[in-house]
């Protein structure tokens, strides 16, 4: 029985969509997380989240920036809320988690512990160097040429802005891990980084602007983090911060991933932790 994970499926490109059906859990009671980025149009996350729902224990689904794009041609032409309250529609038909539902106790090996799928966006607060306010960071990233797709297709509606959506969000989601039963640990399943740090990687800095906030920096020692999962950055790999590991899970574009070792779309495990039984690197914190 394993807590598996993956995201970034992009399954509007043929190559992922074929990855996505030869997924297959290890077991019968295995749960599948999915951090976001199934697709862009309804119809194929719909097809992707039914294929998994129908192989996997339980799937648990926490919304990409892609979900949220309103894009021509999609039957579905919700905007903002609308959009996601669609989306978490779509998934309780199907029987798939979302972050609007009771957070699920895996009783798993290492368990219990509460998964808990997270929606928070971003609020810009990822800035570049000698930049302090939203306006300037902005500023920046255009002059630079490094724009999200999020400023013309991800509306807020009914929010006055992305950021102001976000930071409802937190409000909620924050009230919700608190009530949570103090001596159950949680696994915290969010499309974007909870800290900073892992933005550094990335080729084109400014980029960080839509990559989470600075408000979750320390929810993986606040809400007793037993694992950190999330994507977005198309950088898959393990880091530790105060001694959790933070799973970047993403499949990501085909150019993405074929140059890279190893089965492509090969599921993360996220529990029991692969390092069972051997000490966890020093801790770092961002």
């Amino acid at each position: 029985m394993s807590l598996l994970a993956i995201s970034d499926l992009h399954v509007r490109y043929a190559e992922n969509r074929e990855i996505v059906e030869g997924l297959r859990p290890t077991s019968d009671d295995d749960w599948l997380l999915v951090a976001g980025d199934v697709g862009e149009r309804s119809a194929d996350i719909e097809w992707a989240l039914t294929l998994l729902r129908d192989r996997f224990s339980t799937v648990v689904w926490a919304p990409g920036n892609h979900e949220l794009w309103t894009v021509p041609g999609d039957p579905v032409q919700h905007r903002g809320a609308l959009r996601y309250e669609y989306l978490v529609g779509l998934c309780r038909s199907l029987g798939v988690l979302t972050p609007e539902d009771p957070y699920p106790v895996w009783h798993g090996p290492e368990g219990p512990v509460a998964v808990a799928p997270l929606f928070l966006l971003y609020d810009y607060t990822f800035r570049p160097e000698g930049t302090s306010t939203e306006e300037q960071a902005l500023a920046v990233a255009h002059e630079e040429g490094v724009v999200c797709t999020d400023e013309f297709l991800l509306h807020a509606d009914p929010y006055p802005s992305r950021a102001d959506w976000c930071r409802a969000r937190l409000r909620s989601t924050e009230e919700r891990l608190a009530a949570l039963p103090p001596e159950l640990p949680t696994v915290l399943v969010n499309h974007y980084p909870l800290v900073r740090e892992p933005t550094r990687l990335l080729r084109h800095p400014e980029f960080a602007l839509w990559c989470g906030t600075e408000a979750t920096a320390d929810w993986h020692r606040r809400f007793r983090a037993r694992a950190v999962v999330y994507g977005h950055l198309h950088i898959p790999r393990v880091t530790w911060y105060d001694g959790v590991p933070f799973r970047e899970v993403s499949l990501g574009y085909p150019r993405e991933w074929r140059p890279r070792r190893g089965e492509p779309g090969a599921l993360s495990v996220v529990l029991p932790g692969t390092g069972a039984g051997v000490p966890a690197p020093a801790a770092r914190r961002p």
